[in-house]
């Protein structure tokens, strides 16, 4: 009896010839604990991402991120996190108070491994461990349900090739340094278009204008 699957999954499964693949994931890599490895990388990491639902099944998918370690585990069973001061919407929070449900997905880019928690969710005093999460309003244990790995990362990417970033991308921050990249693949993008747009058309040999102080421009 699959802890993991209904019978909408099932129902998906059968249709696409998927089920045996589906009960051996289960078997060999879905757990109800979190293991040494998994704490290693939990502890690690400086954010993920927070999967909740109201009581009406509408979802919410929310960054959490914080200092590296900031998720704590508490023990084989149980995680728990800060709620800082955002944007005031509560909607994760609020989510998680009527329906206690959670998805947690921790992505560490630099070891290329994704870990997914799924559990329960109970909102509980700022004060209530030690030592203390400065500026926390009230912290969140997550009592663990399901663990298991997302699909391996190397046959995720083999469907698209991974761009060759520069050295200085994997330098820092994972994120900072992707976040870099694009901005600078952005700003090209830009020039080259304005070169396109200012160039004469096809047949036309450019003109040389004279600025002020021997400049000239094409």
């Amino acid at each position: 009896m699959s802890k993991l699957f209904g019978d909408s999954h099932r129902k998906l499964q059968r249709a696409f010839d998927t089920e045996r693949l589906a009960d051996r994931i289960e078997e060999r890599l879905c757990r109800d604990h979190i293991t040494a490895d998994d704490r290693a990388c939990i502890e690690r990491l400086d954010m993920f991402f927070l999967a909740t639902a109201d009581a009406a099944g509408r979802p919410n998918c929310s960054y959490k991120g914080g200092d590296p370690g900031f998720v704590r585990v508490l023990d084989e069973r149980t995680l728990l996190f800060p709620n800082f001061d955002g944007n005031g919407m509560y909607l994760s929070m609020g989510n998680a108070s009527e329906n206690a449900h959670v998805g947690m997905l921790f992505i560490d880019f630099e070891n290329q491994k994704r870990l997914r928690v799924n559990g329960s969710a109970q909102i509980v005093a700022a004060d209530s461990v030690q030592p203390e999460y400065p500026e926390a309003q009230f912290l969140v244990k997550v009592l663990v349900r399901e663990v298991f790995p997302n699909c391996s990362w190397p046959n995720a990417r083999s469907l698209c090739p991974a761009p060759q970033y520069p050295h200085w991308c994997r330098a820092g921050s994972a994120c900072t340094g992707l976040a870099t990249y694009c901005r600078q693949v952005t700003l090209r993008g830009r020039r080259k278009r304005r070169r396109e747009k200012l160039a004469p058309p096809a047949g036309v040999e450019p003109t040389t204008y004279r600025l002020g102080g021997g400049r000239s421009i094409h």
